[in-house]
């Protein structure tokens, strides 16, 4: 070897005892300037100096609560899920990597603004010192976390705009003829489980005049825990933090709350490309010229055995976006947001707004791609705000479907600003709801109209909840904190079954004397349509509709309809006696097959568990577990609970629905109820694994520690990060 050489190389290995001390000490200020306080539930207060300290706190506490998470995220954000699990996801990770290039990200937060960057330094330090406190955790893959990192993870929905592209599309377009024993289960965007509902009402239906806030996401159990994070420059956020985010993504401070829903505000188009190969280069077609598509090639590692290989993708850009499948002869482009700094700063920035101009300015930046927000605050302002990031294109096109990415007018022209993307502020009847439903029906009677706007401004159709909640609401008047939960959020009847119930009740009735359904299906047919359409544990009613409804649902997805229709009307008008009743006598062998009898009460079907914290839970009917009242959304249940038997199961074990929910009154002192599925920790051993379950199970809520008066009166651990609690 080179002497010289030699002697650099000499000379830096004895520098690397000092870089790790410098950069052990880098932590372990910031972990002087936070605190950690656990209350009663198990919940973390975080008080920091500065913001950094606190996000340094907040995302150390987040590790300690459940580190698997914190890291699975963010491996599936880079697209590394096939260094850990395998070549099955080999696509998935292609699928991120056509947006997530380590070189072109670590760019970006060099160009951050130092605020931001400050904390993107916490947010990796604080990680990086609890895996050096703990070293009896071991990460599947992600030993260090570095700064750039946090941008690939910039909002926090539970499925961004990336995984509408099929996997498989990719697989067929960019994979290998070795390849095509890969299959991906497609996620199917019209069912449950993902979704979610938020109530703003104004102080006028208020008793105490005071505006009322409902956050209640539908999101797979676990995917949230609660925070709260609080630092001497003013932050002080309280609610649900996707694992491994440094931002309250649904929640409130002491000035106003926001709750995220999932719309079909248009964020998202596919553009059919005309391409040539010329001159052993591809072009694709626009306007009358023809254009070079970008080449990128792409490396994906994936795990087999005890090997690491990779396989190499060239990738194909257009100005429209990423090739992301070949359809009819045509390349198909897809168009969405890349904002990873703009986004991050908005999802940060808004947890510390302290009125709705400061939050309305915040919406300005355009950069919640994937949610609806439902917002209220302390000077009784409420407001909804339809998406919040919608291109301006040609009306004259069909959006919901492919464009010929050819033709210059199908180009975006900038993004609509965010008055004319179905913005609500204060409307005369006092109450705004959006339940992943018809934005054109957020008040009711005096909601805006769908003409008087784009058509890609809202694909929304109207499902149960929505009809529920306006229902509900179009009734109500001088609530509480407390009845907001009773009497709406958690109110039980399945609207869904209300157009559908009637008609089987006719189908029975145009039987034929002779006909031996008359008989048999005469008891349990008494039973559901004298059933009050109100879900509960004791009712067999309920089960009798459920387990109906499935089958009808089965018979629907055999049937044409237009994308608008409302479902239940059309299973209800469109399906005949036959098809009714058949669906009927199919739901009670199943009923009869896996429980003994039709006559058997929900609670004994529906089922919550928690024995593990598998991200994929398991679940098994010798095992403990609670009865569960509420419902699919799917039937308009405002307390939703997704759930299923399993293989092994033949109870029913929910896994997605109401996981984290709070209801807020805004005040001269913000006061708030929570409840979280299971508990805070995802450690089975800890007291706070299920110490919310039996709470969950009956919608009894918690009151929430928000002042520091009340977060030390419960306080049950006081610590700073790496230190023995």
């Amino acid at each position: 070897m080179n002497k010289q050489l030699y002697l650099l190389l000499f000379a830096f290995s004895l520098c690397i005892p000092s870089i790790a001390q410098n950069e052990t000490q880098h932590w372990e200020t910031y972990a002087q300037n936070s605190k950690i306080i656990r209350d009663q539930w198990g919940v973390p207060h975080i008080y920091g100096k500065t913001d950094a300290d606190a996000v340094f706190g907040m995302i150390y506490a987040q590790c300690e609560d459940d580190f698997n998470r914190v890291e699975t995220n963010f491996i599936n954000a880079m697209g590394r899920m096939a260094e850990v699990e395998g070549i099955s996801q080999l696509y998935v990770d292609l699928r991120m990597k056509l947006y997530i290039d380590p070189e072109v990200v670590k760019k970006e937060y060099e160009n951050s603004p130092q605020w931001l960057k400050d904390l993107m330094d916490a947010w990796a330090a604080g990680i990086n010192y609890f895996l050096h406190t703990h070293p009896e955790v071991q990460p599947k893959l992600l030993t260090k976390f570095e700064p750039w990192m946090a941008l690939t993870f910039s909002e926090g929905s539970i499925g961004g705009d990336i995984e509408t592209i099929s996997p498989n599309g990719l697989k067929l377009f960019y994979g290998e003829k070795s390849h095509a024993y890969l299959s991906y289960v497609e996620r199917d965007w019209e069912e449950e489980p993902r979704g979610s509902n938020g109530f703003a009402i104004a102080p006028k239906l208020t008793q105490n005049g005071k505006a009322l806030l409902m956050i209640n996401p539908h999101t797979s159990f676990y995917f949230r825990p609660e925070v709260h994070v609080v630092s001497d420059e003013g932050l002080n956020a309280y609610g649900a933090v996707t694992w491994g985010q440094f931002f309250v993504y649904q929640g409130f401070n002491e000035y106003n709350g926001w709750m995220h829903t999932s719309a079909k505000a248009d964020a998202i188009d596919h553009f059919a490309l005309t391409v040539e190969n010329r001159k052993g280069k591809y072009h694709y077609k626009f306007g009358n010229k023809w254009r070079p598509l970008t080449e990128k090639k792409i490396t994906v590692k994936y795990k087999e055995n005890d090997q690491m290989l990779e396989q190499e993708f060239t990738a194909f850009y257009s100005h429209h976006g990423p090739v992301i499948r070949e359809e009819d002869g045509k390349w198909i482009a897809i168009a969405l947001m890349v904002e990873r700094e703009k986004a991050l700063t908005q999802s940060y920035k808004r947890t510390k707004t302290k009125n709705h101009a400061e939050f309305h300015a915040n919406m300005d930046l355009k950069t919640n791609s994937s949610n609806s927000t439902v917002y209220a605050d302390r000077d009784g302002t409420i407001a909804y705000y339809h998406g919040n990031f919608i291109p301006i294109r040609d009306p004259k096109f069909d959006w919901r479907n492919v464009v010929d990415g050819s033709n210059p007018a199908t180009d975006w022209k900038g993004l609509h600003e965010v008055e004319e993307m179905l913005y609500i502020k204060n409307p005369e009847n006092g109450w705004i709801q959006h339940c992943n439903s018809d934005p054109f029906n957020a008040l009711g009677k005096d909601s805006p109209k769908r003409e008087d706007y784009p058509a890609y401004i809202a694909w929304d159709t109207e499902n149960a909840r929505g009809l529920n909640a306006v229902r509900i609401l179009s009734d109500l008047n001088n609530l509480t904190l407390e009845s907001l939960i009773t009497d709406v959020a958690y109110e039980p009847t399945l609207i869904a079954f209300e157009p559908m119930i009637p008609t089987l009740v006719r189908a029975f009735e145009n039987l034929p004397d002779n006909d031996k359904r008359k008989k048999e299906l005469k008891e349990p047919l008494s039973v559901l349509a004298n059933w009050d359409l109100k879900t509960g544990i004791n009712s067999v009613g309920t089960s009798l509709a459920v387990f109906w409804g499935n089958q009808m649902m089965a018979e629907g997805r055999k049937m044409e309809k237009s994308w608008d229709t409302y479902i239940f009307d059309f299973l209800a008008s469109e399906t005949d006696n036959e098809q009714k009743l058949n669906a009927f006598e199919k739901a009670l062998e199943k009923l009869n097959e896996n429980f003994g009898t039709w006559n058997t009460p929900w609670g004994e079907i529906n089922r919550f568990q928690r024995v593990n914290n598998d991200i994929q839970g398991k679940f098994y009917d010798e095992l403990p577990s609670l009865p569960i009242g509420y419902n699919s959304s799917l039937w308009g249940s405002l307390a939703a609970y997704g759930s299923r038997a399993y293989p092994n199961t033949k109870k029913w074990y929910g896994n997605v629905g109401n996981s984290f929910v709070a209801a807020v009154e805004f005040g001269e002192k913000v006061k708030a109820k929570s409840l979280l599925a299971g508990g805070q920790s995802g450690n089975p051993f800890s007291p706070h694994f299920v110490d919310q379950a039996e709470m969950y199970s009956k919608g009894i809520f918690k009151d929430v520690n928000f002042y520091k008066e009340d977060v030390m009166k419960n306080a049950r651990e006081i610590y700073k990060p790496g230190k023995v609690k």
